[in-house]
């Protein structure tokens, strides 16, 4: 049986018109391939809605309570999904992550996938029906629902093609494909026809919103192909393929990508000890607090130094008191954060054999006189930090230094 995945992001069943376009594409995939499941998202904005709904009850709501409400949007999402194909005379039928046989651990707001039980799966793909699931969510090992974080949704189809044995992934958004930059910022950017599962992963790190990193991890683990195009333009979009497929050994930028989701927090006054850095570490870690950049000043007076990190913003507050307990045992002097910052990153390959692609960079931004506050760098990914307000001028900057505009190659 030749089984295609597809996935429809929130904006592609935002309401009833987006939820019947969406119906026919499946249903005129199915009459092609004879077999589809369908991951769908939370129409919308339900998702932050719900949340917001829940903290008007509660400034902090309960781990388990939240997944058992948030879960809810992809379940209105599959109903009139799968109504929507009925309607028009083909059978369908819309499955929970649980349902579905997705199986769940870890924290609740951030479990990880364990295993897809494909029984349930296949005995309707084989009745001749369109499967239509619900992503973002599976069944945790107390037989609640939980959820599996931002862009989970991405997870659940890449995982599903994987356990269906199917090689390629199709996911469908309100964009046409992965861009050379945001094109809302950088009117000029290109769409790429072809990106590395590297690649993309690095972009998704650096505040892509594309595709979420972890279905990146799976797709790249399990050789499934992903295609990313547009669910309301017939275009031709982007695939997203093993790196051997693509290149030959130099060094190039393919994309960029701005994150204005993060804060910086900074350990000021540190001593300069073994050590120290493993407590400060610890001490987030102990809360499940995800670290991006981390940064180890010299010492600016004898004996003491820095610590400087970047996290997302729906953790820094909870960041922020984990390191003013342990700045207080080890005698540091304060815990700054700093919200008002941006993180600017060029994505490629072989930067490490390459410093041009550093110094292109860094000399964009002395051009237009903004200021970096941290710089990490790896063989695909050369990141700054930079001041919120100078964010989109230096996206903007780059994307012209790097020679990435249309008509450029």
């Amino acid at each position: 049986m030749r089984i295609t995945v597809m996935k429809f992001g929130g904006t592609s069943v935002a309401d009833p018109e987006k939820i019947q376009r969406a119906a026919e594409r499946a249903i005129a995939q199915r009459r092609r391939s004879g077999a589809v499941v369908v991951v769908v998202s939370a129409p919308g904005e339900m998702t932050d809605e719900l949340i917001a709904l829940a903290e008007r009850i509660t400034p902090k709501p309960d781990d388990r309570e939240l997944d058992q409400l948030v879960s809810t949007g992809e379940q209105v999402g599959i109903a009139l999904f799968a109504m929507a194909c009925k309607a028009r005379g083909v059978p369908a039928v819309s499955l929970t992550g649980p349902q579905a046989g997705i199986d769940a651990v870890g924290a609740y707001g951030r479990a990880q996938i364990r295993r897809i039980r494909t029984r349930v799966l296949m005995k309707h793909l084989k009745a001749g029906r369109i499967v239509v699931v619900a992503g973002f969510q599976g069944l945790h090992p107390s037989g609640d629902t939980a959820t599996l974080g931002r862009g989970g949704s991405d997870l659940t189809a890449v995982a599903v093609a994987s356990a269906l044995k199917t090689r390629r992934c199709e996911i469908f958004s309100d964009v046409k494909g992965v861009y050379t930059a945001d094109p809302r910022i950088v009117h000029d950017a290109r769409k790429l026809p072809r990106i590395s599962f590297e690649e993309m992963l690095e972009l998704a790190g650096a505040g892509a919103q594309v595709m979420q990193a972890r279905s990146m991890e799976v797709a790249e683990r399990f050789g499934v192909e992903i295609h990313v195009r547009s669910a309301f333009r017939p275009a031709a979009g982007t695939l997203i393929v093993a790196q051997e497929d693509l290149m030959l050994e130099k060094a190039f930028v393919s994309s960029l990508a701005l994150d204005k989701s993060e804060v910086r927090l900074t350990v000021v006054g540190v001593p300069d000890q073994p050590g120290v850095a493993a407590q400060v570490l610890t001490a987030l870690a102990a809360d499940d607090i995800p670290v991006d950049m981390i940064i180890q000043s010299a010492p600016s007076q004898a004996g003491v130094n820095d610590i400087s990190f970047m996290t997302p913003k729906g953790h820094a507050v909870k960041a922020k008191k984990a390191l003013e307990g342990v700045a207080k045992k080890l005698g540091a002097e304060r815990v700054d954060l700093h919200d008002q910052v941006a993180k600017v990153s060029a994505v490629g390959t072989g930067f490490r054999h390459s410093p041009k692609i550093a110094a292109t960079m860094f000399s964009a931004l002395a051009k237009h006189k903004i200021n970096i506050h941290m710089i990490s760098a790896s063989d695909l990914r050369v990141s700054c930090v930079v001041d919120l307000q100078n964010g989109e001028t230096a996206l903007r900057a780059l994307h012209k230094a790097y020679g990435l505009g249309k008509g450029r190659r």
